[in-house]
């Protein structure tokens, strides 16, 4: 960096090794030269002079010597004392920066050190603000963040005279931000958020606290708590004004929010973490039952949260410590009886807690992304198996896989299913994958190429759990799928309940206008398969036929299939 030409004469006494750590004794150095300068001068001509007696040199020496010091101890007195704003300047910011305690310097004076003074105290003063702003407010929304709405709600309750009063604290969670700002600009995105803190800013009441903890995520703090009642009118309002639609930038924008609740007594700073982690449990537990829903912090949830936790804590790793296993389930043609396919259902073999059923963590899988690589090892597994069989002289049958949504949302997914069939030399007029309406449904159209790739490939494409969707015969028409199963729900209470005859009668007679085969899911007992059979299902699947089963066990099944087979054709 080059040096200001004003600091070499500073920059070459620094470089004194007596005079590096010192303002002071650098400008000391400088005036004592300075006077000594023509004493020296005085000296040399006395001595050099033969105009004078030596008692007259050696009495004006003496007077000019201690008229010197006099005059040096006086200067360097003065200049002590002068140099004290420079001084006291560089103590108050040093003093800033250890303790934060803002200095207070005068700023009355006109001259270059009193400027100096009042221009650090005056920036130190901002600085200290801007911290405070950095440090205790949401640069986004200009709401306290978490450490000031800890301190303010606690501030706030340790001035009650109730000390005993119940103080309820509100998550507000907008539903599907993510999904929501990857469809907005991030400006746009910024400004609804913006938006969404200026009406709750509007809705709470004066002794009410809010701030901005995360970027989807508001804490109201209701210390006036009069009843129950009286905070789920305030849940209610909240939900209702974020429901009320946002136009930002000339675009109308709809969103909804869920939010959680914990009430409780406020013990001492740390609880208010406590209490915003009981809120965090319950929003998590509203954003479950669907969206603008709120719920109340209970024991109940936290433990089955926790329990959740430890489910996927374990689930990560589990895949590559060989615990996963691949269940399978026989598919029967209603009027043969033969196995005509098998689907393929993914277990968790724990070392400790035994079989874990899919329901349990699938979900969670689903959450944090496991699913996508269980899903492929899935899918590899099943068409390896499939394989095995067939080189074993089995009769060929098709293999069932479910796709998840976030496997159906890999734009590679078709070179994945088209590298797996060649890796295990499985045909693919012997695989079926399963999809689901309400995935299919997200965005319509690239739904439609991502199924119309798959079918290219030669393979099955079946429509999973259908009736408990969209049902629209408009989509179903346009979507390439092979299959549609008719989900369990309906199947269980075809023979005793007519709504659900009804819906199964529909969805037959849907399906073979439209030329598809149909499988029913969940058949459990004679009746529910006679029923079938005369409407003309397909296939059927179900504890009737079979549980799900390790590939030991259905091979036995296949064996029996095959031999079947050969004793007809024969």
């Amino acid at each position: 960096m080059k040096l200001n030409h004003n600091l070499y004469l500073y920059s070459s006494l620094a470089k004194l090794s007596l005079l590096k750590k010192s303002y002071t004794a650098k400008i000391m150095s400088v005036a004592f030269l300075g006077t000594h300068v023509p004493l020296l001068t005085l000296l040399f001509c006395f001595v050099t002079s033969n105009s004078y007696s030596w008692e007259m040199t050696i009495r004006v020496l003496l007077i000019a010597l201690l008229a010197t010091l006099i005059g040096t101890a006086a200067t360097l007195y003065a200049l002590h004392y002068l140099l004290a704003p420079v001084i006291v300047t560089s103590a108050a910011l040093q003093d800033y920066f250890h303790t934060k305690k803002l200095p207070e310097l005068p700023t009355e004076y006109a001259d270059e050190a009193g400027t100096l003074m009042a221009d650090t105290s005056q920036t130190l003063h901002k600085l200290d603000e801007l911290i405070h702003q950095i440090s205790n407010y949401d640069n986004l929304t200009g709401l306290p963040n978490r450490d000031l709405f800890s301190d303010r709600l606690y501030q706030n309750v340790s001035q009650l005279q109730n000390q005993q009063q119940m103080v309820a604290v509100l998550l507000l969670g907008i539903d599907d931000f993510t999904g929501i700002s990857h469809g907005l600009e991030h400006e746009k995105a910024n400004l609804l958020l913006r938006a969404v803190a200026q009406r709750l800013t509007n809705s709470i009441g004066q002794t009410d606290i809010l701030a901005h903890l995360s970027q989807d995520e508001f804490a109201i703090a209701h210390t006036e708590m009069l009843s129950f009642e009286s905070v789920i009118k305030l849940s209610q309002l909240l939900l209702s004004t974020i429901s009320k639609p946002f136009f930002i930038e000339g675009q109308q924008i709809h969103i909804t929010a869920s939010i959680g609740i914990t009430i409780n007594h406020l013990g001492d700073r740390n609880y208010v973490d406590q209490l915003l982690q009981q809120a965090h449990i319950a929003l998590y537990q509203a954003k479950q039952q669907g969206r603008s829903q709120h719920r109340f912090y209970s024991p109940e949830i936290n433990a089955r949260l926790q329990e959740r936790l430890t489910v996927e804590n374990e689930l990560r790793g589990a895949l590559e410590r060989g615990e996963m296993v691949v269940y399978y389930q026989p598919l029967i043609d209603l009027r043969s009886r033969q196995i005509t396919a098998v689907e393929a259902l993914v277990r968790w073999q724990h070392p400790t807690r035994g079989l874990i059923s899919p329901a349990k963590f699938i979900p969670i899988a689903e959450d944090n992304g496991l699913i996508i690589s269980i899903g492929e090892w899935v899918l590899r597994t099943a068409c390896e198996q499939n394989r095995t069989w067939q080189l074993a002289g089995m009769a060929p049958i098709r293999m069932s896989v479910n796709l998840s949504a976030r496997q159906f949302e890999k734009p590679n997914l078709v070179e994945i299913v088209k590298q797996i069939l060649q890796e295990t030399e499985l045909s693919a007029l012997y695989l079926e994958l399963e999809v689901t309406e309400s995935f299919l449904m997200g965005d319509v159209q690239r739904s439609i190429t991502t199924l119309k790739q798959l079918r290219e490939l030669g393979l099955w494409l079946a429509l999973d759990d259908f009736g408990t969707g969209y049902s629209s015969l408009n989509y179903l028409n346009r979507f390439p799928v092979n299959m549609l199963k008719i989900d369990q729900s309906f199947v269980q209470n075809v023979t005793s309940n007519s709504d659900s005859a009804a819906v199964t009668d529909a969805i037959i007679a849907l399906a073979k206008s439209l030329q598809l085969k149909i499988t029913a899911e969940g058949v459990e007992t004679q009746e529910q398969l006679e029923y079938l059979e005369q409407r003309g299902c397909h296939e059927g699947q179900g504890y009737y036929f079979g549980i799900p089963a390790p590939a030991e066990k259905i091979t036995e099944l296949l064996k029996l299939n095959s031999q079947q087979l050969e004793h007809l054709v024969a």
